[in-house]
């Protein structure tokens, strides 16, 4: 009965999670083009619902009900698997974020995340690496050169701010002393670890922005040179869960994670711990900040070519995130 009710109990959290997921991803599309058009100076979608709230229904409503149109010459099986795949890992890295602290409603204790691990931060950063394939798949299976193209200029681009990425979270863990997101959190209780990984923010900026395929790194979509890119050929839904997945998802977990790398998760503001907030509260506040700097070096940043792209990953990012590794270590030999 105890394992019954730990499945049932893991299976409702992952539900809510999911669907909440799905929610914020939705209004998240609101809120970038609404911010997009105050820095943009212009009004953005205003009509449908009380100042565009319901927009997002709308845009759902409209994919859902798109003709899904299948090119004859694709190769259907990984035709359809793309998009899944691109999309299912951004969501699974949500079973290993925490939220914030165990906290009781009516004498039931509720935790914010759906699963503890201790190798947490391992399993993000590879259900983030698996939703290449589906970047990859698409470009293949839609027999088409650009697509393709848009594909291997998305694996260029990984393959170098993923190294730099994997280097630049090593400070963190090297504080923490643990992968666990929940014990990286706890170990910022004194100090934010954004101290001494200055550098290693740095990277993670430049690496998010390349894992999300956001502008100045959206060279596998450049409308001007490739259409649409890797997802040329798709249309309806299986069009609509590329950007779900990159643009929003993976921005919005990915921003978590640095929260809790960086900005202490939960942990109050240094010198506002006496105020009556709780720790969920404040991990969405700093969460809203991260997420909102994203939206605006995308919204404010021109494009850079493919070879700028790759310079910077391995020239600049890569020995920054290696010179972070040596100020954590000297900070950790001085400080403990």
């Amino acid at each position: 009965m105890e394992l019954l009710g730990t499945v049932v109990g893991i299976t409702i959290k992952s539900l809510i999670f999911i669907i909440g997921m799905f929610l914020a991803a939705a209004y998240l599309t609101l809120l970038e083009r609404k911010f997009a058009g105050h820095v943009q100076q212009r009004p953005g979608p205003l009509h449908v619902g009380y100042h565009g709230v319901l927009q997002p229904i709308a845009d759902a409503l409209k994919v859902l009900t798109k003709e899904d149109l299948v090119p004859d010459d694709v190769d259907k099986f990984l035709f359809y698997l793309a998009s899944l795949l691109a999309f299912v890992p951004s969501i699974m890295i949500l079973a290993v974020v925490p939220f914030g602290e165990p906290f009781e409603i009516f004498g039931f204790k509720i935790y914010p995340y759906v699963s503890d691990v201790n190798v947490g931060l391992l399993l993000a950063l590879a259900f983030g690496s698996i939703s290449l394939y589906g970047v990859i798949f698409a470009g293949w299976a839609s027999n088409s050169k650009y697509p393709m193209i848009g594909s291997l200029r998305k694996a260029a681009v990984l393959i170098g701010y993923e190294v730099a990425l994997g280097f630049a979270i090593a400070g963190p863990i090297m504080q923490a002393g643990t992968f666990s997101l929940k014990e990286i959190v706890e170990a910022q209780q004194g100090l934010w670890f954004i101290i001494p990984n200055i550098l290693g923010f740095v990277v993670i900026i430049f690496a998010v922005l390349a894992e999300t395929g956001r502008t100045p790194f959206d060279v596998q979509e450049a409308e001007a040179e490739l259409v649409s890119g890797y997802n040329t050929e798709y249309s309806a839904m299986k069009f609509g869960l590329f950007p779900l997945a990159e643009w929003y998802i993976a921005t919005f977990v990915l921003s978590a994670i640095t929260v809790i790398l960086f900005f202490g998760g939960w942990n109050p503001l240094p010198l506002l711990g006496w105020l009556p907030i709780p720790g969920m509260l404040w991990f969405f506040i700093k969460l809203f900040a991260v997420f909102m700097f994203f939206l605006w070096v995308h919204w404010t940043l021109p494009r850079y070519r493919v070879d700028q792209i790759t310079e910077l990953a391995w020239k600049i990012m890569l020995p920054l995130s290696l010179a972070n590794i040596f100020v954590v270590a000297i900070w950790i030999m001085i400080f403990g």
